[in-house]
Protein backbone atom coordinates (compact mmCIF):
# COMPACT_ATOMS: atom_id res chain seq x y z
CA UNK A 1 0.00 0.00 0.00
CA UNK A 2 2.56 2.36 1.29
CA UNK A 3 4.86 1.64 -2.11
CA UNK A 4 1.66 2.44 -4.34
CA UNK A 5 1.39 5.62 -2.78
CA UNK A 6 4.87 6.56 -3.61
CA UNK A 7 4.50 5.57 -6.75
CA UNK A 8 1.79 7.58 -7.84
CA UNK A 9 3.35 10.49 -5.71
CA UNK A 10 6.19 10.49 -7.56
CA UNK A 11 4.55 10.09 -10.74
CA UNK A 12 2.80 13.50 -10.35
CA UNK A 13 5.94 14.80 -8.80
CA UNK A 14 7.51 14.13 -12.16
CA UNK A 15 4.72 14.96 -14.53
CA UNK A 16 4.45 18.68 -13.28
CA UNK A 17 8.09 19.27 -13.57
CA UNK A 18 7.86 18.49 -17.82
CA UNK A 19 5.03 21.51 -18.49
CA UNK A 20 6.45 24.32 -19.41
CA UNK A 21 6.83 27.34 -17.51
CA UNK A 22 4.90 30.78 -18.57
CA UNK A 23 7.57 33.44 -19.37
CA UNK A 24 5.05 35.69 -19.12
CA UNK A 25 4.11 37.84 -16.07
CA UNK A 26 1.27 40.08 -15.92
CA UNK A 27 3.00 42.51 -13.55
CA UNK A 28 3.57 45.92 -14.91
CA UNK A 29 7.11 46.17 -14.38
CA UNK A 30 8.23 43.20 -16.17
CA UNK A 31 6.38 44.94 -19.69
CA UNK A 32 8.83 46.29 -22.11
CA UNK A 33 8.90 48.81 -24.85
CA UNK A 34 7.72 47.37 -28.51
CA UNK A 35 9.16 50.65 -29.95
CA UNK A 36 10.56 53.55 -28.06
CA UNK A 37 9.42 57.07 -28.02
CA UNK A 38 11.16 59.27 -30.74
CA UNK A 39 12.51 62.08 -28.70
CA UNK A 40 13.98 59.32 -26.39
CA UNK A 41 15.48 57.22 -29.65
CA UNK A 42 17.26 60.99 -30.74
CA UNK A 43 19.29 60.99 -26.79
CA UNK A 44 20.25 57.59 -26.09
CA UNK A 45 23.86 56.93 -25.73
CA UNK A 46 25.38 54.06 -28.09
CA UNK A 47 26.12 50.53 -26.92
CA UNK A 48 22.99 50.11 -24.96
CA UNK A 49 20.49 47.21 -25.85
CA UNK A 50 17.19 48.63 -26.69
CA UNK A 51 15.43 45.64 -27.44
CA UNK A 52 14.14 44.99 -23.76
CA UNK A 53 13.82 48.77 -22.11
CA UNK A 54 10.77 49.51 -19.71
CA UNK A 55 10.45 52.34 -16.93
CA UNK A 56 11.34 51.43 -13.15
CA UNK A 57 8.42 52.52 -11.38
CA UNK A 58 10.63 53.58 -8.42
CA UNK A 59 11.83 56.61 -10.10
CA UNK A 60 10.06 56.85 -13.75
CA UNK A 61 13.88 56.41 -15.19
CA UNK A 62 14.15 53.87 -18.34
CA UNK A 63 16.35 51.06 -17.18
CA UNK A 64 17.56 48.01 -19.94
CA UNK A 65 18.15 44.58 -19.84
CA UNK A 66 21.83 44.22 -20.07
CA UNK A 67 23.29 40.51 -20.39
CA UNK A 68 26.65 40.01 -18.93
CA UNK A 69 28.80 36.87 -19.13
CA UNK A 70 27.76 36.32 -15.05
CA UNK A 71 24.51 37.65 -14.54
CA UNK A 72 21.24 39.46 -16.67
CA UNK A 73 20.32 43.16 -14.70
CA UNK A 74 18.67 46.19 -15.53
CA UNK A 75 20.60 49.23 -15.97
CA UNK A 76 19.54 52.78 -16.38
CA UNK A 77 19.06 53.80 -20.24
CA UNK A 78 21.81 56.67 -20.56
CA UNK A 79 21.65 59.63 -22.46
CA UNK A 80 24.49 60.86 -24.70
CA UNK A 81 25.46 63.33 -22.42
CA UNK A 82 25.72 60.34 -19.48
CA UNK A 83 22.46 61.05 -17.44
CA UNK A 84 19.75 58.65 -16.67
CA UNK A 85 16.71 59.21 -19.20
CA UNK A 86 13.32 59.64 -17.00
CA UNK A 87 9.88 59.99 -17.83
CA UNK A 88 9.47 62.24 -15.03
CA UNK A 89 11.39 65.12 -13.37
CA UNK A 90 12.85 64.04 -10.03
CA UNK A 91 11.30 64.81 -6.56
CA UNK A 92 12.83 68.47 -5.37
CA UNK A 93 12.19 69.45 -1.60
CA UNK A 94 10.52 72.33 -0.98
CA UNK A 95 12.62 74.37 2.10
CA UNK A 96 10.40 77.22 3.11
Amino acid sequence: MNARIWIVGCTVLLASACTEMQGTSSDPSERFFKELPEGVLTIVADNQDLTAVRIDPADGCYIYRYAGPVETTFLPLRAKSGGPICSRPADVEVTG
